[in-house]
């Protein structure tokens, strides 16, 4: 493969001459095939049960896989269809891996378009506290409310807005924060080689400065005590190591964690900073001729402590009970689910219901606000394909089971 002359020399200059060598060999390897199992629907034990192609764990991601895709098409399965996974490269599945969400968390995934870091951090919250999906591409933010849904997580908000916007409506809010952010690509220029071509025409100097006021503007939404996840797929220091140093520079109260390891990751390099910054080697480079994956760059960061008291109480987003119309009261009566009265909202025809303790977001442009239930008709209620999604076998009162089918709950 022809690489550019000033990046082959970049990464003989990172990399050292021999291990370089080690690298350019794998341009002749078979790429890798990854896919994630979804355990908002199901377990990773049930899903080994039912799999219908052989499977080899990615041993850094419990609930990721290797297939072989030269062999086997996984989307065009009903399993895809149902949301039992996500199609997604080994390397790739990590950062939303790494950030450590728990079921309650304000979650916030800055670039989440098309979806598969945000459908993990969905999973991962269980159906409590909210995830925000952001995606500055209106088109794009289209197919990652689609892939959300597949997935059936309902505590979303899905938005298409530039980061410094959304600075206004959520200072401090959010408790993680993951930033998979555009870059350079140099990751990827095995995989996809049109990734060249890009990076001739915007290098890592054209996305560096993207990433610093990415990062520094996200920063202003996480509340003291929370956790940011940095991620790209290029091996530039100007837009890891670097943009890291910039976050430090301008937001000294944050400080770089460790991560859980893995005897692939390599350690990110303090002596490519410009004030050599202690603390950098807990960040992590992947490199695909040391792991079954692409090129990837993490950095975990924690916004420096909660003080006593400091931490705001939820104010919610209630205003009391609200009076269900009766075609969706009766509708809810076949559900094995408690619903919040409080937090229906309806527009028009349609009923929402919303995650809860959320700011006031007027002037905010959503692809869509909480789990779309359905419509209401004339003289019934039509629940939606989102509802759908979203529903397990234990929560349905009444169901059909066909022999010929095999039903996953």
């Amino acid at each position: 493969m022809n690489l550019p002359i000033a990046f082959e020399e970049k990464m003989k200059s990172l990399l050292g001459e021999e291990e370089y060598n080690a690298y350019l060999q794998c341009f002749d390897e078979p790429r890798h095939y990854g896919l994630r199992v979804n355990t908002r629907k199901i377990s990773v034990e049930d899903f080994l049960k039912i799999a219908p192609w052989p499977l080899t764990p990615v041993p850094w991601i419990s609930n990721g896989f290797y297939y072989d895709g030269s062999v086997y098409q996984p989307a065009k399965h009903p399993y895809y269809y149902a949301g039992l996974y996500y199609l997604q490269e080994p390397s790739a599945m990590t950062p939303a891996d790494r950030l450590p969400v728990e079921p309650g968390d304000k979650v916030l995934d800055v670039c989440a378009a098309p979806g598969g870091k945000a459908t993990e951090l969905g999973a991962k919250l269980k159906g409590e506290g909210v995830l925000v999906a952001n995606d500055i591409s209106n088109s794009r933010a289209r197919g990652l409310l689609k892939n959300l849904e597949l997935f059936g997580i309902g505590n979303m908000l899905v938005i298409s807005e530039e980061p410094g916007k959304l600075m206004e409506f959520f200072p401090e809010y959010f408790d993680k924060i993951l930033i998979d952010a555009p870059c350079s690509g140099e990751g990827m220029f095995r995989k996809e080689k049109k990734m060249v071509k890009a990076w001739e025409e915007h290098g890592p100097a054209f996305f560096s400065r993207l990433q610093q006021s990415i990062i520094t503007q996200a920063a202003s939404m996480l509340r003291p005590g929370g956790m940011l996840l940095y991620s790209t797929c290029t091996f530039d220091p100007l837009e890891n190591e670097r943009t890291i140093e910039y976050l430090l520079s301008q937001h000294p109260e944050f400080e770089i964690c460790e991560m859980d390891g893995y005897e692939g990751f390599e350690k990110g390099r303090p002596e490519l900073t410009e004030q050599k910054i202690d603390g950098m080697e807990k960040t992590v480079r992947i490199f695909p001729h040391k792991m079954h994956g692409e090129g990837h760059y993490l950095a975990l960061l924690k916004k420096g402590n909660v003080a006593p008291g400091e931490r705001k109480e939820k104010t919610g987003n209630k205003k009391g009970g609200k009076k269900i119309p009766e075609d969706l009261e009766a509708f809810l009566k076949e559900l094995n689910i408690e619903l919040d009265p409080a937090r229906f909202d309806l527009r028009e025809e349609r009923v929402y219901y919303m995650p809860e303790d959320l700011p006031a977001l007027k002037g905010v442009r959503f692809l869509r606000s909480g789990l779309l239930l359905g419509e209401l008709k004339k003289k019934r209620f039509e629940p939606s394909q989102a509802l759908a999604m979203y529903l397990k076998k234990k929560t349905i009162k009444r169901r059909w089971i066909f022999p010929s089918m095999m039903i996953v709950s």
